[in-house]
């Protein structure tokens, strides 16, 4: 009888001893406390007592770095939020190396972008998000290389201006505005005075063309019945009338 009791001591120690590792996982195993080698994915024995192991997710996770609150290289109180994604690249480091690397990432995010922002002012902070990311990224990516961890991108989710700040930014890109709106005006009377310039040089070349550009300017003009036209005629014209005036009244004379 004792013997199917052993039997089944045997049997239920080996079915506890069995362990299966996920495609996505890597098993960290010691033997007697002492780093023995990583389980790769697989049904794998690890034997009371004598072993431990710990499971490593090897996932690009996603973590949002939890809101800061920095100040700019221009003394400006910006509210920042990010999210860092990054994965376990070599599960032994990640163990050995550093406890709870998921805490110790986000902390060292926290203060690599707070120290970033600092060295930088708030209109390159808001214009250049892209190289700001990757410079924290390159930095994170450093100092987490240790424990095995590789980032692989750190994104600046959202900015956060003070009410007053964005009323100034507001008020700044009016007047810029405004200002773009000045020099375009400007740019087109230039132009359109060159372009009569070019006109009236082409017009007075031309014998007879300026006469003919006022009647079809007053031809133009005649397709509304509530213009009244003022023609101002040219002295030679007028000179013309009075000769034959004149002439007019010799005869009758």
């Amino acid at each position: 009888m004792w013997f199917y009791w052993v039997i089944g001591v045997i049997v239920l120690i080996i079915l506890s001893s069995l362990k299966v590792v996920k495609e996505y996982e890597r098993g960290v195993r010691f033997l007697l406390g002492k780093f023995s080698g990583v389980m790769k994915p697989g049904l794998r024995m690890i034997l009371p007592v004598i072993h431990s192991w710990q499971r490593v997710d090897i996932r690009v996770k996603a973590v949002d770095v939890p809101d800061q609150e920095c100040i700019t290289k221009d003394n400006i109180t910006v509210g920042i939020n990010a999210v860092i994604y990054y994965k376990v690249s070599e599960a032994k480091k990640a163990v050995i190396e550093v406890e709870q690397f998921q805490w110790a990432v986000s902390q060292i995010a926290q203060t690599t972008m707070r120290n970033i922002v600092g060295e930088v002012e708030l209109d390159q902070l808001l214009s250049e998000r892209d190289e700001i990311s990757k410079k924290i990224q390159l930095i994170v990516d450093k100092a987490t290389d240790p424990w095995g961890i590789k980032v692989d991108n750190v994104d600046l989710k959202d900015i956060t201006l003070p009410q007053e700040m964005k009323r100034v930014i507001g008020k700044q890109a009016e007047a810029e505005r405004e200002k773009r709106a000045v020099i375009i005006k400007a740019q087109g009377e230039v132009m359109a005075a060159s372009n009569m310039a070019k006109a009236a040089n082409t017009l007075s070349a031309a014998p007879g063309a300026l006469h003919l550009r006022t009647l079809q300017t007053i031809n133009d003009l005649s397709s509304d019945q509530s213009n009244t036209i003022i023609f101002a005629l040219p002295v030679e014209v007028l000179r013309a009338f009075e000769a034959v005036g004149m002439k007019l009244n010799k005869k009758k004379g």
